[in-house]
């Protein structure tokens, strides 16, 4: 069964770091596209980043350039997405999903993980 894992959420003051993890089971997560994506309360879907399979490129949302970087483990069958200079407005669900094109559309993408909570306060 194809399943994607996401870990690496909790708490955090602003400026701060964490690194979010995307594991898979079930499949190969060098085949695909994984995208990474955010939702805060009353707020849609936001696409941050995404990595193209096979060693392709990555891309970011204007949102989180220069402070976010993700980043493929294919030992590992995990992609992460190291988030720094953290501000409270990146408080969201993080979620880590599995697609074939390297977009922040999440009609693009076919599997899911659950999500994992991040927040961003003093």
């Amino acid at each position: 069964q194809l399943q994607l894992v996401e870990s690496g959420g909790g708490l955090v003051q602003p400026g701060g770091s964490l690194r979010l993890s995307c594991a898979a089971s079930g499949f190969t997560l060098d085949y695909y596209t994984i995208g990474w994506f955010r939702q805060a309360p009353g707020k849609e879907r936001e696409g941050i980043s995404c990595v193209s399979r096979y060693g392709g490129g990555t891309r970011y949302a204007d949102s989180v350039k220069g402070r976010f970087t993700i980043s493929r483990d294919n030992d590992k069958n995990t992609v992460y997405l190291q988030m720094n200079s953290l501000e409270p407005e990146d408080t969201a669900v993080y979620y880590c999903a599995a697609g074939w094109r390297c977009t922040v559309e999440a009609g693009s993408y076919d599997y899911w993980g659950q999500g994992t909570q991040v927040t961003v306060s003093s």
